[in-house]
């Protein structure tokens, strides 16, 4: 493809964060096509593992059914330590996961994956560490009553009220909400995007 016909740029994912910080950058992609993956971490599978293979196998899936575009493959986790919270199914689990980060410190890892059009591939895992201050009861109960919880891995969102908890952030704020992108549009570039 000639830089005055890019290959199309398909983002293989169904979070409206990762789309919108896309937009925010000026990259509106030709098509969202989710993948559809099991995501359950594997045997003694550490955190940033977990996140590099879930972003490259959700490209994967992807690239199949759009040979000839990019494709722009994503997975954000929550850690503490070695245990990884994903998304929370119900409010006591929610709950179980916001008490369990309040007044301490975790990693939330975003892997992303790109896949040329002709199949090369590149990844990275960004690593950013968060901390909560001490929460209230009533905060957590707040928290939990206003549903922010739901599709969020580790049980929050950072760009939304969640924010207000955090004392300390390292690392990539776009990577916590869910698609680092300095890191992505590099990966993008590097594989030959001009879009």
């Amino acid at each position: 493809m000639s830089a005055s016909n890019p290959a199309p740029l398909v983002l293989g994912s169904a979070s409206p964060r990762r789309l919108d910080l896309l937009r925010q950058a000026g990259i509106e992609p030709n098509l969202v096509d989710p993948a559809d993956i099991d995501e359950t971490p594997l045997k003694d599978e550490t955190p940033r593992r977990l996140a590099s293979r879930l972003s490259g196998q959700k490209a994967a899936a992807v690239a199949v059914r759009h040979p000839g575009a990019f494709i722009l493959g994503a997975d954000t986790l929550v850690a503490v330590g070695r245990r990884i919270l994903g998304k929370p199914r119900e409010e006591s689990e929610a709950r179980a996961m916001i008490s369990l980060l309040s007044g301490r410190a975790h990693r939330v890892l975003t892997g992303v994956t790109v896949i040329a059009p002709e199949g090369r591939s590149a990844s990275r895992v960004v690593e950013s560490r968060i901390a909560f201050k001490r929460l209230t009861g009533e905060e957590v109960d707040r928290f939990i009553a206003s549903r922010q919880w739901e599709d969020a891995a580790g049980g929050y969102k950072i760009h939304q009220g969640a924010g207000a908890f955090v004392t300390d952030l390292k690392g990539s704020f776009t990577g916590v909400v869910g698609l680092p992108l300095y890191e992505s549009l590099a990966l993008l570039r590097g594989l030959g995007w001009t879009g």
